[in-house]
Parts: C-alpha cells; structure tokens; sequence
C-alpha cells in the first residue's frame, strides 16, 4: 500500500512539473508577456493557414487573417488582413510602425499582400 502511494504521488509530481514547464515555455505566455513589457513578438501557427497570427507591438495587439491562393509554383498565403484589437491603443504609433510590421510579415509570407482595415488604412493612404 505504501509502495502504490509513493508510486502516484511521484507521477502527480511528474504531471505536475510537466504542466508547469508547458505553461512557461508556451508561446501565447511569451506573447502576453511581450504585450505587457511593451515589445515586439510575432505569435502564429505557420502550419495551420485557417488560424489567425497574433502581433504585439509598442503595446498594442494586432490580429491577422490569412487567405491562401495560388501562385505560379504552388499554393501560399497570397493576401493578410491586418486590424487592431482596440483602436483607441492607436495613439503614437507612426507611418513606420505599421510599415515594420508589414515588412516583418512580408519575411513570413513573401508572397503575401498585406492590407490593413480601419482606420489604419486611412492612415497610410494619406
């Protein structure tokens, strides 16, 4: 009886130390916590076209949608919607920010037109 008690409190200390060590290496974790810290992090599941990237950037989220296409050599990812979570976040943010944006989604997907809704659009046709 001891010996099955010593034997499940070691594997709910290995689930333990299991979920705790998922928990700290997740990507989503790292995501909030550049979002909290005010950096730059790119979070997407480059294998899976019908999920939507997530984009933290001066404090501000962005969401992107993904569309495949086809291109001369094969099937990619040939147009992304970009908006932001909360608009009013907005404030400070310049010409260049959306444009580093951009260009960093233009390493992912090369082949990919970026287009932003409102109301950065309106910015950056000006």
């Amino acid at each position: 009886m001891v010996i099955l008690f010593r034997l499940l409190l070691l594997i709910a200390l290995f689930v333990l130390a299991y979920s705790a060590f998922k928990y700290l290496f997740h990507p989503r974790r790292k995501l909030e916590q550049a979002h909290d810290r005010k950096q730059y992090f790119f979070y997407d599941d480059d294998k899976d076209v019908r999920k939507n990237f997530l984009i933290t950037y001066k404090g501000v989220m962005f969401e992107g949608e993904k569309y495949l296409g086809t291109t001369e050599q094969s099937f990619e990812i040939i147009s992304i919607y970009v908006w932001a979570k909360q608009t009013d976040q907005l404030t400070g943010l310049s010409r260049e920010d959306f444009q580093f944006i951009a260009d960093d989604i233009h390493l992912r997907y090369p082949n990919a037109k970026v287009e932003w809704k409102s109301p950065i659009k309106e910015l950056l046709r000006k």
